[in-house]
């Protein structure tokens, strides 16, 4: 055994310390043989006021029991890093709690929200569905009786009526197409709001279009004296393939406005080319240049904010492909203006410029937002300028194609236009325009080259009989005008005594290009062989061409109507047509239009007689069906007999060797929307003829069929 002295209590802590680290551990040694009363062996006797540790020690005696209790000197720090933890991860579970529930209630939401809009998306497709069938059988019930209106009002218009009869007639169609065309603007603005507007592609003359918009405004032109006028660049082919219907609406709906809104000065409409007017700096803005002397706007703001006149966003290619034609149209008139705080309205639906307008002028104020979404499907764009008291020029684009395939066969469109508006004895005769104004000079040059005229221009009379005397070249037609003629009669009357001078076989004929013929003027113009004749404006290819034959005795002189009815006779003498309508005033009206052709007319009022009488074997050559009509409409009617006409059994002996039975079919109806025209097509019909309609109508549509078919069945 080995003896030594040690301290044990030094000892103790100094290995405590080793085992804590920094902390200074406590021990404390009991006997705690009597627990009530434990006696301290060994440590301090400060009692314990935190977290203590107890253990048993065991020193060999089995009689008596010790313990040893253990603790921090120090009181322990706070555990923040459990603390933080535990915190962190509370606040996340109750986020994940927060989104989840959130996540929850979003899509039980969007569930919600999903289910509301199919239900309105339902609600909204039948209100759709209903207005269209509203619009539909309100089309329908206004135009079904306005067809019987205006077609006896066409039919009376043939008997014997003296002249005051025949302005009330006239004045009662001219109501009548005034209501039937403000129903079709309303359909077209709600074709418009639903999608359903679509453009047709088929080949039409634009120079033929433009000189019927002119024929539809020449007299109210007349009566007020204002100047009206197109010009056409020679760069625009004669050709073209779009949708004439629409195109002649926009330009309607323009110059319709125009001549509301203009009492003095004039309308002028222009056509080019987009490749022309793109950096051009010819502009006619001063009053000594334009076609009535007044004031006009710069055309070229119209078109100032057009993506086609921009590098970047250009509608339009810089290289456009070859039979691609981009067109611009501007309509210039000098009448009262745009007020500047009306302008940014002028294309919004049913909106007036003013509340007075529509008191003082009329209109629904839908015209000018129906050519708007016109335009567009036409791949253009439309704007405007317009300056209180001066005026207002509205331009639009619009994109087709060339219905010209190659340059020659241009050439030979144009020549056959020029052939068929105006006689060939035109051709090689020159014409001499006096008119100091160069706009009004070159529209008067382009309608007179049209009817293959050579065309001189002089600005007065002094000039004028210049030319003719000097021998240079053989005048035959002299054009004056009416400014001209108007500004110095004594120089006028020293013309017309040169004109009697002249020595010639066949002197030039002396016209007098007028607005309006005044009650002096119509004197002047009656008394004596040589005084001018007059031709009235706006200026046309047809008109001028009747005209001047009228005038030099050459051509025919007869109405180009009244030259069509022999062909249209001859196309439907003899030919059996069935007309199927419930309404007796539409039957009158169809039989009356088509027996005035030659037809021969047989009528039923029922879907089911229809079909009792198209059951093959049968004699007619077409059939015009009504859509609605009770117990058995058209579509039915006209399903039943394709049925027929497909199974039914034929002898082709007795009905020469026709054994397959196709009547074309066409529908006669009211209704105009879009989809009554498809399910027209679908159900086997042939064609689509909508009401009002008239004579020419009729044939149009069945002259399709009937073009190179000999009489008998097709």
């Amino acid at each position: 055994y080995i003896g030594g002295v040690f301290d044990v209590e030094s000892l103790v802590e100094k290995l405590l310390q080793q085992l804590a680290s920094k902390q200074t551990i406590l021990v404390n040694v009991y006997d705690t043989t009597n627990r009530s009363h434990p006696i301290s062996m060994y440590g301090s006797n400060v009692s314990a006021d935190g977290l203590q540790h107890v253990s048993t020690l065991n020193f060999g005696d089995p009689f008596r029991k010790h313990e040893m209790h253990c603790r921090f000197k120090q009181k322990p720090p706070w555990p923040w890093l459990a603390i933080t933890t535990s915190i962190g991860i509370l606040v996340i579970a109750y986020l994940v709690g927060y989104i989840f529930h959130a996540t929850v209630n979003r899509i039980a939401k969007v569930e919600d929200d999903y289910n509301k809009m199919m239900e309105l998306k339902k609600k909204a497709e039948a209100a759709d569905v209903a207005k269209s069938q509203f619009l539909a059988t309100v089309s329908h019930e206004i135009r079904t009786p306005m067809n019987g209106v205006l077609g006896m009002l066409h039919m009376l218009m043939d008997t014997d009526l003296d002249v005051t009869q025949q302005d009330y007639v006239r004045t009662a169609q001219g109501s009548g197409k005034a209501l039937v065309s403000l129903i079709n603007e309303v359909l077209d603005q709600a074709k418009i709001e639903s999608g359903r507007l679509e453009l047709d592609a088929v080949q039409f003359d634009l120079r033929a279009i433009l000189d019927d918009v002119l024929s539809l405004f020449s007299g109210k032109s007349q009566e007020k004296g204002v100047e009206l006028a197109v010009y056409i660049s020679d760069r625009v082919p004669e050709m073209l393939i779009g949708d004439p219907g629409r195109f002649r609406q926009i330009i309607t709906n323009l110059m319709g406005n125009s001549m509301k809104f203009t009492e003095k000065g004039h309308i002028f409409v222009t056509v080019h080319l987009v490749e022309e007017v793109i950096g051009s700096t010819e502009v006619e803005t001063s009053s000594e240049n334009t076609l009535s002397g007044f004031p006009v706007t710069d055309r070229c703001s119209s078109w100032k904010g057009f993506k086609a006149f921009s590098q970047e966003g250009s509608t339009f290619p810089l290289s456009p492909p070859s039979d691609s034609i981009n067109l611009i149209v501007s309509v210039e008139d000098t009448g009262v203006g745009i007020p500047p705080e009306a302008q940014s309205r002028v294309f919004t639906p049913f909106m007036q410029v003013g509340p007075s307008i529509s008191r003082i002028h009329g209109g629904t104020g839908i015209g000018l937002s129906i050519s708007k979404c016109l335009v567009g499907l036409m791949n253009g764009e439309i704007g405007f300028v317009s300056i209180p008291k001066t005026g207002s020029t509205f331009t639009f684009t619009a994109v087709f194609t060339n219905g010209c395939s190659n340059p020659n066969e241009y050439k030979s469109h144009k020549i056959n236009n020029q052939s068929n508006s105006a006689s060939t004895e035109f051709q090689g005769m020159t014409a001499l325009v006096v008119d100091p104004r160069p706009v009004r000079a070159k529209v008067s040059r382009y309608h007179i080259q049209r009817l293959g005229i050579s065309v001189e221009v002089v600005s007065d009379l002094n000039q004028g009989w210049s030319n003719i005397s000097s021998g240079n070249g053989a005048i035959d037609i002299v054009l004056v005008e009416q400014e001209v003629w108007d500004r110095d009669s004594h120089l006028s009357s020293l013309f017309i005594n040169n004109f009697k001078k002249i020595d010639r076989r066949t002197p030039p004929k002396l016209f007098i290009l007028a607005n309006f013929i005044s009650t002096s003027r119509t004197s002047a113009t009656t008394s004596g062989d040589n005084t001018p004749s007059i031709i009235m404006k706006p200026l046309r290819s047809s008109m001028l061409a009747a005209s001047l034959q009228r005038a030099m005795g050459v051509g025919s002189k007869g109405n180009a109507r009244n030259r069509e009815l022999p062909a249209l006779r001859n196309l439907l003498l003899g030919r059996k047509i069935l007309i199927i309508d419930d309404n007796n005033v539409n039957l009158k009206v169809a039989a009356g239009a088509l027996k005035k052709y030659g037809a021969e007319v047989e009528c039923a009022d029922s879907g089911k007689k229809a079909v009792s009488l198209l059951k093959p074997p049968h004699c007619f050559d077409a059939c015009f069906m009504d859509i609605q009509m009770p117990e058995m409409d058209g579509f039915e009617a006209t399903k039943l007999i394709r049925e027929m006409e497909k199974h039914g059994e034929t002898s082709v002996e007795a009905y020469d060797n026709v054994s397959n039975w196709h009547v074309p079919i066409l529908a006669m109806t009211a209704d105009v929307i879009q989809a009554t025209h498809e399910e027209c097509l679908k159900c086997g019909m042939d064609g689509y003829v909508s009401k009002p309609f008239e004579a020419e109508q009729l044939y149009r549509e069945v002259s399709r069929f009937f073009q190179s078919v000999p009489n008998g069945n097709l």
